[in-house]
C-alpha cells in the first residue's frame, strides 16, 4: 500500500499564462490563485462556498474556488476577474455597466458577482431580470447592491456584450 503524496505539481492556465507548480494536495484553488499567484481579485469571504465572493471561471463555467482543490485545476484553463478587462485596463461593458449602474459598493462581492454574471451573458446573452437573479443567487452582497448589480447585468445584456 503506497502512501498518498502530500504535494502534486500541476499545470494550468490563467489569464491566457501557462503555470506549472508545486502544491500542497490540500491547497484550495482560491489560496493558489491568491497566495501563489498573487491575484487577490478573487476574494476569500467564507470558505464553504456560500457567499460566491471566490468565483472564477474554470473551462468557462462560474465555479466556487474555495470548493476546489488546487489539484482539481490541474490541465483547466481558468479565468479570474484580473482576465476580465483588456489587455490596456480598458473595462469589458460589464464593468462599466456596474460602474453606470452602481453596483459596487464596498467592492467586496464584485469580483464574484462580475465572474458570475460574465458566465451568465456567455451562455446567455440577452439575459432576462428574472435569469440573471437565478444566476446570481449564490453570491452573496452584504451591502444589499442587488437591484443595481442585476440592473447592470441586464444592461450590459442590452448592450450586446460582456
Amino acid at each position: 500500500m503506497s502512501v498518498p503524496s502530500t504535494s502534486r505539481t500541476i499545470t494550468v492556465e490563467i489569464n491566457g499564462t501557462s503555470y506549472e507548480r508545486e502544491v500542497a494536495a490540500s491547497m484550495l484553488l482560491v489560496h493558489f490563485l491568491r497566495d501563489e499567484l498573487d491575484l487577490t481579485g478573487t476574494h476569500v469571504g467564507c470558505d464553504t462556498g456560500s457567499c460566491g465572493a471566490c468565483t472564477v471561471q474554470l473551462g468557462g463555467d462560474a465555479v466556487k474556488s474555495c470548493c476546489l482543490l488546487a489539484v482539481q485545476a490541474d490541465g483547466a484553463s481558468i479565468t479570474t476577474v484580473e482576465g476580465l478587462a483588456g489587455a490596456d485596463g480598458e473595462l469589458t461593458p460589464l464593468q462599466q455597466a456596474f460602474s453606470e449602474h452602481h453596483g459596487l459598493q464596498c467592492g467586496y462581492c464584485t469580483p464574484g458577482m462580475l465572474m458570475s454574471a460574465t458566465a451568465l451573458l456567455e451562455h446567455n446573452p440577452r439575459p432576462s431580470e428574472h435569469d440573471v437573479k437565478v444566476a446570481l443567487q449564490g453570491n452573496i452582497c452584504r451591502c444589499t447592491g442587488y437591484w443595481n448589480i442585476v440592473d447592470a447585468v441586464v444592461a450590459a445584456g442590452e448592450a450586446g456584450s460582456r
